[in-house]
């Protein structure tokens, strides 16, 4: 493991242990919402989960979800979380990088017909993104349909997610649907809401 992702790991255990999580609302998303209303009930993966909120959520409405995160403090409180609202036998909850996830190939929950990241991809290296499509990938049922939040241009970020930036790191495996530009609220970064949908193969 590299110094920067060592520090990383260490920033976000801190920032969960003493709840200075703004990001963590503990409420799923309007955009979420939506998907999960629209799309039939099936297995979903959420990347980044924190205190596991939207895979709790999906699994009170019959999805069979899983969620990583590398805070090990957050996947703790999502495991309570998870007992507390009964929904224990549905949502899953992992200690992972998500950038390593072979693993998770041999889960009874994969192909996954949905997938979600808010608020994870934007943090990663360039190298990191590339391996995390990839794996996105092989972990995704055909035309699964993916929903990512990501800051456009975070401070000081060699990376703007813009529309184009997203469809060509995407390509050739996911197709991208439809972008929603706004502000975040936490931090005041230009952000999006991107749905894109898994190649037919």
């Amino acid at each position: 493991m590299s110094d920067t992702n060592r520090f990383k790991r260490l920033r976000f255990w801190w920032r969960y242990l003493r709840r200075n999580t703004p990001w963590d609302t503990n409420r799923t998303p309007p955009e979420i919402v939506a998907l999960a209303e629209r799309l039939p009930v099936g297995t979903a993966l959420d990347l980044g989960c924190g205190t596991g909120t939207n895979v709790i959520y999906l699994a009170g409405r019959g999805w069979r979800a899983l969620g990583v995160d590398f805070a090990p403090n957050a996947i703790a409180m999502a495991r309570r979380k998870a007992r507390r609202a009964g929904v224990e036998a549905f949502a899953q909850f992992y200690v992972a990088d998500v950038t390593r996830l072979a693993w998770l190939e041999a889960s009874v929950y994969a192909p996954f017909t949905f997938a979600m990241d808010i608020g994870c991809l934007h943090a990663l290296s360039a190298e990191e993104q590339r391996a995390y499509v990839a794996q996105l990938a092989r972990l995704t049922a055909p035309e699964a349909t993916y929903a990512l939040y990501a800051h456009q241009r975070r401070h000081q970020s060699e990376f703007a997610f813009t529309p184009e930036y997203v469809r060509a790191l995407f390509a050739p495996h996911f197709a991208l649907l439809s972008a929603a530009e706004g502000v975040d609220s936490s931090s005041g970064y230009r952000s999006a809401w991107y749905e894109l949908r898994r190649s037919a193969r």
